[in-house]
């Protein structure tokens, strides 16, 4: 990658610390979403860890988290863009993190591999939603009609990656099928606990495709809620234990 192709950008964690990252195009950008899965495994985990970052990106989880203290060196990173890994491996450099950072789909690299914590932050929003959402630009976003395939394949595969005692933390986003992706989560693993929850009005890009919306919520696809003179949506995060 070419300075050229590589851009600065700055994201504020929840506790108002600014972190400087290198991006690109094709890499996706933090958001509120990041904010909710770093505070979750700060509020779980106490003492340094074997960690796992799944769909890193910028590589900013992993960063904040190492900031706090709360990674095992070397952190374990891995994302399918190789804009991705370019930029992650750069942004680790410059804070001082280990870091192991591998370029594949979901669990690919880490075949026979286990940690003691595995956070997904892949894309989990209705495909078609994608499309016309203002988050993906240049992103892989294949995650099906109901938005809830790749992270549907994640929840299964995540038990033969993580050892014994283990936490998989992952998020769902109403634009996707909850009701599937928390079936097979309580499919897979004997303790599933919501951790995090934020509301969030529907973006203004979105509110232009309502018919769209309205069609995948009656289908099941997604969940829209209406407060206040508002469509809302939200994001909630779980931390997985005990798997079968």
């Amino acid at each position: 990658m070419t300075i050229e192709q590589s851009t600065e950008i700055k994201f504020i964690l929840s506790t108002g610390k600014e972190i400087e990252l290198k991006s690109a195009l094709g890499v996706f950008t933090p958001n509120a979403t990041t904010n909710l899965l770093i505070q979750a495994v700060k509020d779980t985990i106490v003492a340094p860890t074997n960690l796992l970052d799944l769909g890193c990106g910028t590589g900013v989880v992993g960063i904040a988290l190492h900031l706090d203290g709360l990674i095992s060196t070397p952190l374990y990173a891995s994302d399918l863009s190789q804009s991705a890994v370019h930029c992650s491996r750069e942004n680790f450099v410059r804070y001082g993190c280990s870091a192991d950072v591998r370029g594949g789909s979901l669990f690919e690299p880490w075949f026979g591999e286990k940690f003691d914590v595995i956070v997904d932050d892949i894309s989990g929003i209705a495909q078609s939603v994608a499309d016309v959402s203002p988050w993906f630009q240049g992103v892989p976003c294949d995650t099906g009609e109901d938005g809830a395939d790749l992270v549907v394949e994640i929840i299964r595969n995540a038990p033969q990656y993580l050892n014994e005692g283990g936490y998989f933390f992952f998020p769902v986003l109403s634009l996707s099928n909850v009701d599937k992706l928390l079936r097979v989560a309580k499919e897979k693993f004997a303790i599933v606990e919501r951790v995090g929850r934020q509301d969030w009005p529907l973006p203004k890009e979105l509110k232009a495709h309502m018919p769209l919306l309205q069609r995948l919520h009656k289908e099941g696809s997604i969940k829209l809620e209406e407060r206040f003179g508002m469509v809302l949506c939200y994001t909630e995060v779980y931390c997985a234990t005990n798997p079968y």
